[in-house]
């Protein structure tokens, strides 16, 4: 258990993050869920138009601190790739 001051505010800050963090890590995954829903099911209008609103979102979680700068290139690469082979 925190005993310090200083060590109870870090867990109160930690838990607010946290709980910032998960929001945008699940808007993210929900973003790239459309691309994938919309390869799934054939339509490369609908697949290139979820993209182009995933790469946003996608790259702002890489400048919040979210993602790692990789992880986000390896999925860009990955969806682009399913996007351009339709």
């Amino acid at each position: 258990m925190a005993n310090t001051p200083q060590a109870r505010k870090r867990i109160r800050r930690n838990n607010r993050r946290a709980e910032i963090n998960t929001s945008r890590m699940s808007r993210i995954r929900s973003f790239v869920k459309k691309v994938e829903t919309a390869l799934d099911a054939g339509n490369k209008e609908e697949a290139q138009n979820a993209l182009k609103a995933a790469q946003p979102e996608i790259a702002r979680g890489v400048a919040r601190g979210v993602i790692h700068k990789n992880t986000a290139a390896r999925k860009f690469s990955r969806l682009t790739k399913r996007v351009a082979s339709l």
